[in-house]
């Protein structure tokens, strides 16, 4: 499809798993996506999300505290 790129397409531009990809588009954070079957199609001109995972460890053991 012209103007739309797959899940391995997007990785790849974005230097993420495919995996990762997947989860963003059944979270529904990336703008425009359109599901087709069982296939994700992400607009060409899609932003990368701001990753909002924690991984400065802050949470770590945080029952022991």
């Amino acid at each position: 499809m012209e103007g739309y790129m797959t899940i391995k397409e997007t990785a790849e531009k974005w230097s993420l798993t495919e995996r990762r990809v997947q989860k963003m588009c059944s979270d529904g954070k990336i703008e425009g996506i359109q599901k087709f079957g069982n296939a994700w199609v992400i607009p060409e001109n899609a932003k990368r999300p701001a990753d909002k995972r924690i991984t400065t460890g802050e949470y770590r053991n945080w029952r022991k505290k």
